[in-house]
């Protein structure tokens, strides 16, 4: 899927494509590569569908990344996401990585929800401290349309907000 990320650098939208990880000639990132979750490894995952986020400028570098999974085939789970070290901060290279893999991710809960739970992504947000969490849970919550689940660590983009998503960043 193509799409548009920003970049810092003289403030202007490149193109990137979200890709299929089996589909590529890359090596996916992993903790010894800076990155907090090893993608490798759950790309061997069944169930798992993994998605990296490419810029047409540096087509052999990933971006972002994405781990997408069908709970009990019919449960739309973001399993992990993460955008690439290089950015983030107040020193990245693009922005809207994020927003785009989540709104594929919502995009692939209207495809491949059933029943109640089509249109809806869930997803988890862990933490090392209550801190990060609370502040990535807001993050979540004002920038994605998610909201929390209970006190749980369980957060929900329902249909309208995951549509929002779709028109800002995809379409």
């Amino acid at each position: 899927m193509n799409v548009k990320i920003l970049k810092i650098e003289g403030n202007t939208l490149v193109n990137a494509k979200i890709s299929d990880a089996k589909l590529l000639k890359v090596s996916l990132p992993s903790v010894v590569d800076g990155w907090r979750f090893d993608f490798h490894k759950h790309l061997k995952k069944k169930n798992f569908e993994t998605y990296v986020l490419v810029s047409e400028e540096t087509s052999e570098r990933i971006e972002g990344c994405l781990s997408f999974e069908m709970r009990d085939k019919i449960e739309p789970y973001m399993a992990f996401i993460e955008i690439a070290p290089h950015n983030v901060g107040t020193v990245k290279e693009y922005d809207n990585v994020a927003g785009c893999l989540i709104a594929f991710a919502c995009r692939l809960s209207f495809m491949n929800g059933e029943d109640h739970f089509q249109g809806w992504l869930a997803f988890d947000v862990l933490e090392e401290n209550i801190e990060d969490e609370t502040k990535l849970m807001k993050v979540y919550s004002t920038k994605y349309n998610a909201v929390r689940l209970g006190d749980s660590t369980t957060m929900l983009i329902p249909p309208e907000g995951g549509q929002k998503l779709i028109t800002e960043f995809l379409d």
